[in-house]
């Protein structure tokens, strides 16, 4: 970490360092091989062949680097990954072992220094929501790792972040909600203030947007990506609720009432396409927090959870519309949202300078 002369720590803001919108060119996307059976509980096995067709997908132009425990464990999802013909000259294995596969939230939050032509790494706090799923101690020190084995300059801010809770348009704007960044469970001694003064030091941004409640069944608390996505600088989706009797409709019309209220930098109010929700898709007696903006944009597609719904076709359209230069596919995600989570919640992009 850098320091002053008066002690006072130099942000990645002042160094000249920003988090970039996701479909700046990646030279990488990570992931951390699932692995976890009480994630999945009954169901771990039923993951992998959807998750080796996202690895497929994104190894078709960019590297795929994974975390697992050992070489054992890298030999199993090499299995998999070549029953799924994925390109495996693009697929990276790195003996970082992890308590489970939520890489969006545990693993490094990528800075870029474009005058400085330089690369960092944020390392947030991870507490695994709030505490809910202990032990955590192996995924909060996986940023430092990757930092250290590239050589990279590596900050440490000190408090509770993840990043699902943070969407941004790469111009200066982040999206959040305020359940899950002011959550008692998280940063209980920060006020809304504070931690917005964090999210533009360490992000390297300079306004905060802040929506309301996640949609049911999302055991983050209410995880921006979720529920509305920058999708270019001005432009978000936004997932609505059409069924006036469904738990998450009055939820999802308020956070889009409170979209239209919003300005960014330049004054302009937010283009805002809405995008469905998927039919409630419950498991175990349990609805799961399934949603189409739980998309990852990679350098050529945009991966986007299916569930066997009504509304796929739909949804895919509209993104379709909203990604012109890349290729929007649809995987099946039933059984990995059994996990409380997608393809975003499982990816975190290393993008380039």
């Amino acid at each position: 970490m850098q320091q002053a002369s008066n002690n006072t720590i130099i942000t990645p803001k002042q160094s000249g360092f920003h988090f970039p919108a996701e479909w700046h060119p990646h030279v990488a996307t990570w992931l951390s091989w699932p692995h976890k059976e009480a994630s999945w509980p009954g169901k771990l096995d039923l993951v992998f062949p959807a998750y080796s067709e996202f690895i497929k997908v994104l190894a078709q132009d960019e590297l795929v680097r994974i975390n697992v425990k050992d070489s054992m464990m890298a030999s199993f999802a090499k299995k998999h990954l070549a029953a799924a013909n994925v390109n495996l000259s693009n697929v990276e294995f790195f003996e970082f072992e992890t308590n489970d596969a939520w890489c969006r939230d545990h693993g490094p939050a990528f800075l870029i220094n474009p005058n400085s032509n330089q690369k960092a790494i944020v390392d947030w706090g991870y507490n695994a929501w709030g505490n809910k799923y202990p032990p955590f101690d192996l995924d909060d020190v996986i940023p430092a790792k990757i930092g250290e084995h590239f050589g990279l300059q590596v900050y440490h801010p000190g408090i509770v972040m993840e990043g699902g809770s943070v969407d941004f348009n790469g111009n200066g704007t982040v999206l959040t909600t305020t359940a899950c960044l002011l959550n008692k469970n998280r940063n209980p001694e920060l006020k809304q203030q504070q931690i917005e003064t964090y999210l533009q030091n360490y992000y390297g941004v300079e306004q905060v947007l802040w929506l309301g409640d996640g949609i049911v069944g999302d055991d983050t608390d209410g995880h921006i990506d979720d529920i509305t996505r920058f999708v270019n600088e001005d432009t978000v989706v936004t997932v609505v609720e059409e069924n006036k009797s469904d738990e998450n409709y009055a939820l999802l019309m308020e956070n889009l009432q409170t979209l239209k209220t919003m300005r960014l930098l330049n004054g302009k109010q937010l283009n805002i396409v809405e995008l469905p929700m998927p039919d409630p898709v419950i498991y175990d007696g349990q609805r799961l927090p399934a949603s189409y903006a739980n998309f990852y944009i990679a350098n050529a597609a945009v991966i986007v959870p299916t569930y066997r719904s009504k509304n796929d076709d739909r949804a895919l359209s509209i993104l379709q519309e909203c990604f012109p230069k890349h290729k929007v596919v649809g995987i099946d995600s039933t059984d990995i949202i059994w996990g409380l989570g997608s393809f975003h919640c499982l990816s975190q992009q290393e993008p380039k300078i």
